[in-house]
């Protein structure tokens, strides 16, 4: 399958935001400890939202999301990207509307997830 010019920024800018995601699943865990399997197997996954909760985010996500509109609207956009993205055909500005969300500043999905990595 041929890659159109956007669709690679597009599930990369997705990519970006699990992989940092499981960092800091990764940071949680001790570097001594045995993790819970239940708990491996809910990491090896990519939905965000289920990501956000191995992390031990959850109400970090849903006060952030509560306090900050912009923010909101940005998580929206990422949390539409999912391993199936590849196998769509993305526009330009579907591909910069995701780069932007994931990457905005203070209210871009990484700045948030960095806070806690």
């Amino acid at each position: 399958m041929e890659l159109g010019l956007y669709d690679g920024a597009y599930y990369l800018a997705g990519y970006a935001v699990e992989c940092a995601l499981k960092a800091c699943i990764a940071k949680a865990t001790s570097r001594s400890e045995f993790p819970d399997k239940k708990r491996v197997d809910l990491s090896h996954s990519h939905d965000l939202l289920q990501l956000i909760k191995v992390a031990g985010l959850k109400d970090e996500h849903h006060e952030r999301i509560k306090g900050d509109p912009v923010f909101e609207t940005n998580w929206e956009i990422v949390n539409y990207w999912s391993e199936q993205s590849r196998y769509r055909r993305n526009t330009h500005e579907s591909a910069q509307a995701l780069v932007s969300a994931v990457s905005a500043g203070r209210n871009g999905v990484i700045s948030w997830i960095k806070l806690h990595w």
